[in-house]
């Protein structure tokens, strides 16, 4: 049975992902790091609560190294997320989407959605939900990006 649930998950990233794009989607805004981050999120989310602490330190830690983190808030109401970041700031670039142009364009199917960008755009890698216990894996995968977006001498 978990066998079919990860065939079935497998499925489901691989056809809801949106890959081999020419650039990050224009709504993102500058884009200026060799590996993005984006992330989805709404104030009501609770693992985004405990995602926004560990993105802040993949900020410290990677941003001088060429990663951009890019948080995308859905909510309908910016009062709602500015009451969030209130209590939770970012120390991150944060983008306000209630239209949800952004969350269609990535195919959002969870609070948060996380996206690991090369700076062409490709999907590297896409997390739904955010788990503490999984977070060494989502920081291999951004050590790796970043690692092979180092320039070759």
């Amino acid at each position: 049975m978990r066998l079919l649930s990860s065939l079935t998950l497998l499925i489901v990233l691989s056809t809801a992902v949106p890959t081999g794009e020419a650039a990050p989607p224009a709504g993102l805004g500058p884009v200026s790091g060799r590996v993005i981050w984006v992330d989805f999120w709404a104030s009501w989310c609770v693992p985004c609560r405990r995602s926004f602490p560990w993105l802040n330190a993949m900020h410290r830690q990677y941003g001088p190294e060429g990663l951009q983190i890019i948080a995308v808030n859905l909510d309908k109401e910016r009062a709602l997320a500015d009451g969030f970041l209130a209590e939770i700031p970012a120390d991150f670039s944060v983008l306000f989407d209630p239209a949800g142009k952004l969350a269609k364009a990535f195919v959002v199917q969870a609070m948060p959605s996380s996206y690991l960008l090369a700076a062409d755009g490709t999907v590297l890698a896409s997390h739904f939900g955010f788990k503490t216990a999984d977070a060494p894996e989502y920081e291999r995968a951004i050590e790796d990006a970043l690692a092979a977006a180092r320039p070759k001498n």
